[in-house]
């Protein structure tokens, strides 16, 4: 925890400079174990914008957690010596531009060792970051928990990417290992009825919340640790989150997660090779009462307790 009293560390939360969990804000690497990144970027929405806000509002809102996981029972800045790397400097005007600097940036941190933690920004970001990861662990498996498929071929005309395609062009690309993503809590209406079948045919094992609700997520999770064989990636949707506990979103779906099913399959996720993670789609413009990024801070301390737990 940093003790830097310039933070506000050991005040309340309304007190002192919200950097994620009052982390050291550092771009100096060496010894550190987890970098906390924003990236604001959200011109690769297909409907509402105001995810370039959620990076600071999500640091903002993480001053409510205090530092030890009763869940879990580990306290993990305490295993852990984590920074907040601050943000990769995005182009609002071009997706391809600012999709090269996210690899750039996420490699810088990678390569040194060093285990990334990314705070969205639209869902179109984690194409660059799985570029990333892929460099260099090669092919990673991939627990995406969203409720869109997110393999769509392209949402606007002649323009490839968006936050509607990032799964689609990382699988083409080679950067998931075969057989072993699995996209959970999938839902809402289609573009087109084949869609889920084209999901599929590309390699991905969509898990509807239908499946989810009727068999519970002990056993989603049983089959994830079944298929997660490689160092795994984790991206998290917060839409994958019913409205009523994640209104601040680009595209919300009715029927989704609770927010006690979100963090249950997070902290299911204890024992796998884990390597990487984002947080996306939180949009404080909409967001009543910042619930959407008080869940979004805790669903990212709960990543950061099972990195502790690995770490021994």
């Amino acid at each position: 925890m940093n003790d830097n009293p310039a933070f506000g560390a050991g005040l309340q939360p309304f007190m002192g400079i919200p950097s994620f969990m009052r982390l050291p804000v550092s771009r100096e690497l060496k010894n550190v174990d987890v970098a906390i990144l924003g990236v604001p970027f959200d011109s690769g929405t297909s409907y509402r914008t105001g995810t370039r806000f959620g990076p600071r509002k999500i640091r903002e809102l993480s001053l409510l957690i205090w530092g030890h996981n009763s869940t879990l029972n580990v306290t993990p800045l305490k295993k852990l010596n984590v920074v907040d790397y601050g943000d990769v400097s995005v182009i609002p005007t071009s997706i391809e531009h600012t999709m090269t600097v996210i690899t750039k940036t996420a490699s810088e941190i990678i390569t040194s060792g060093t285990t990334l933690i990314t705070l969205g920004g639209d869902h179109s970001i984690a194409l660059p970051l799985l570029r990333a990861h892929a460099k260099k662990h090669g092919p990673v498996s991939l627990v995406h928990i969203d409720a869109h498929i997110d393999t769509w071929e392209s949402e606007f005309e002649a323009v490839p990417y968006s936050h509607g395609t990032p799964f689609r062009y990382a699988l083409q690309e080679g950067l998931i290992r075969t057989g072993e993503y699995v996209q959970i809590g999938i839902r809402g209406p289609l573009s087109g009825e084949n869609d889920y079948a084209d999901a599929a045919a590309l390699g991905a094992r969509t898990i509807t919340i239908h499946e989810v609700m009727e068999k519970g997520v002990p056993a989603i999770l049983k089959e994830v640790h079944e298929r997660m064989k490689g160092p795994t990636y984790v991206t998290v949707d917060i839409d994958s989150a019913d409205p009523a506990f994640a209104p601040g979103t680009g595209t919300p779906e009715v029927g989704g997660l609770t927010s006690y099913q979100l963090l249950q399959l997070v902290r299911g996720l204890h024992g796998l090779n884990l390597v990487g993670f984002d947080l996306v789609e939180v949009s404080p413009p909409y967001d009543h009462g910042d619930i959407t990024a008080i869940l979004a801070s805790n669903i990212v301390f709960e990543y950061l307790s099972l990195l502790a737990i690995k770490n021994g």
